[in-house]
């Protein structure tokens, strides 16, 4: 277990890093890191930030897509979800779902298509799936812009909680909102709907919502439990914007490109963001 003061070293070294665009070692390299650890360092990182006037708008749950988990984790392959704070700071809305983003200072970005919720209402503990679902207001489409400062993305899971869950930047399109009669089939919808992802006139990459987790309404559940476990964060709470995880690999990019999204079998709208 890390002592307070070394939590605190650990999360200024990371705000250090992100606000420099430097690479550092992992934590994992100085010795055992397990993962309360890591959220410990995460509390630590989101404590200071909120001391620094940022506003925490929700959270990002990360390794969603069980087909990309062997891709990742040096000593062992990562295998469960990860979750982080999201700060207002990195998330912005496109106009007609398209957008520009400038990549400086964003170090070995990749992006990932993702699916987020907005919550209108508070869950219940206790809530089932049916009725977290109730708590929905709208989703949208996004693209998550991950990053690294670990070199050639070489980590432990403890080490990608800390290390802001990997999280770069998030752009959302047009929400949608959710009926009654959706919500209630919401989770089956988004399990047989698929995605593409292309750069420019190239196919490169596809996934289907059951690769993330069964269904990203399943990793919203998953979050909600996992935080009855941690007592130092607050549970899910109206008005916060969850981002589910990638339905694909995590690809690449730099300046000069033009990505595309397209989904089949939900009726959402596909973005297209220029990087500059």
């Amino acid at each position: 277990m890390l002592m307070s003061t070394q939590a605190s070293r650990y999360a200024h070294q990371l705000l250090d890093a992100r606000a420099l665009a430097q690479m550092i070692p992992p934590l994992s390299a100085n010795g055992p890191l397990s993962i309360a650890d890591s959220y410990d360092v995460a509390r630590c990182i989101a404590d200071i930030r909120i001391a620094q006037g940022e506003t925490m708008v929700g959270r990002k749950i990360g390794f969603t897509n069980r087909k990309i988990w062997s891709k990742y984790g040096v000593a062992e392959p990562i295998r469960n979800p990860i979750w982080t704070p999201v700060f207002d700071d990195t998330v912005r809305y496109t106009e007609d779902n398209r957008g520009l983003q400038c990549l400086k200072g964003a170090m070995q970005p990749r992006i990932g298509p993702e699916l987020v919720f907005k919550l209108g209402c508070t869950p219940a503990p206790d809530a089932s799936i049916e009725q977290l679902a109730e708590c929905i207001e709208w989703m949208a489409h996004a693209f998550e812009i991950v990053t690294c400062p670990y070199p050639d993305w070489k980590f432990e899971m403890a080490d990608s909680i800390a290390a802001f869950g990997l999280h770069g930047s998030l752009i959302v399109g047009e929400p949608k909102m959710l009926s009654a009669a959706s919500r209630r089939s919401l989770g089956e919808v988004l399990a047989h709907a698929s995605l593409s992802l292309s750069c420019g006139d190239e196919l490169r990459s596809a996934g289907f919502g059951h690769d993330v987790l069964g269904s990203p309404l399943h990793a919203l559940w998953h979050l909600h439990q996992l935080l009855k476990e941690q007592a130092q964060f607050q549970p899910l709470q109206a008005g916060e914007i969850i981002t589910t995880g990638t339905w694909t690999d995590v690809c690449p990019i730099k300046p000069g490109e033009t990505w595309t999204s397209a989904f089949s079998g939900v009726s959402l709208p596909g973005l297209t963001i220029s990087f500059v």
